[in-house]
């Protein structure tokens, strides 16, 4: 066995030195390793975030992209439908302005046909009910002729620019029509039936005695009466219609 003698302790000392330098070098490097590392872990994340908001935002750019066309789209139909309906719209008002101007004139004919008659049904019922030994002598009518019907053609337009409505003169329903009866009998009895009957016709109403004297007519006494009544519209079950068939050639 062989000893050796260290004769510079100093030159060991530098050894272990070394050693020690040797590992913080290895430690500083693992953690200059880590450290890299984790520099390269928060890149990937920035990497990572940057795309997936990059792909957010297309998605969003699709789907306003196609949110914006739907709404184009069906402005569109919005406007080819309202062009459509102004059009119908307008020939609505019109057709509904031509209606009510017929059914004016139509109420005015109403008006003057439902006046057509009344004297022929009046003395039509006074006949019927004018008993025997009774005779007339005057039938006049009192009461004012009711005004004929009018209606409003002008063309003036509201302020909402409908074209303005022809309408029929609506003052009110007609005035009753009233009259008085003149005439002879030589019973007053048969002056009262005439009164009864002619207050049973459905067409006669408010039959009252004006007047009533004896007086000598052609020689004779008879009795001079003078009668007040109204005229009054029949139930439809009192009137009679008839159907009148006309060829057309």
């Amino acid at each position: 066995m062989m000893i050796h003698v260290n004769l510079h302790p100093k030159r060991g000392k530098k050894s272990s030195g070394d050693g020690a330098s040797a590992s913080l070098a290895a430690l500083g490097a693992r953690f200059a390793r880590i450290k890299g590392a984790v520099s390269d872990v928060y890149l990937a994340g920035a990497v990572v975030t940057v795309v997936a908001a990059c792909a957010a935002v297309g998605l969003l750019y699709s789907s306003q992209a196609e949110a914006e066309a739907a709404i184009v789209v069906r402005e569109e139909a919005a406007v080819r439908d309202s062009a459509k309906f102004a059009s119908l719209i307008v020939a609505q008002t019109k057709a509904t302005a031509r209606r009510d101007s017929l059914a004016a004139q139509l109420r005015v004919i109403a008006a003057i046909d439902s006046n057509r008659y009344v004297w022929a049904h009046l003395l039509d019922e006074m006949s019927r009910s004018l008993p025997q030994y009774t005779w007339l002598t005057a039938v006049e009518q009192t009461s004012a002729p009711p005004a004929p019907p009018t209606v409003d053609t002008t063309t003036a337009k509201p302020k909402g620019g409908k074209p303005a409505v022809a309408a029929a003169d609506t003052a009110g329903p007609p005035p009753a029509t009233r009259f008085r009866v003149t005439g002879h009998t030589v019973d007053i009895q048969a002056l009262t039936m005439f009164m009864r009957d002619l207050e049973g016709s459905p067409f006669v109403r408010n039959v009252q005695l004006a007047r009533s004297e004896a007086v000598v007519a052609d020689g004779k006494d008879v009795t001079e009466f003078t009668l007040n009544a109204e005229y009054q519209t029949p139930h439809r079950g009192a009137l009679r219609t008839d159907t009148i068939t006309v060829r057309v050639r």
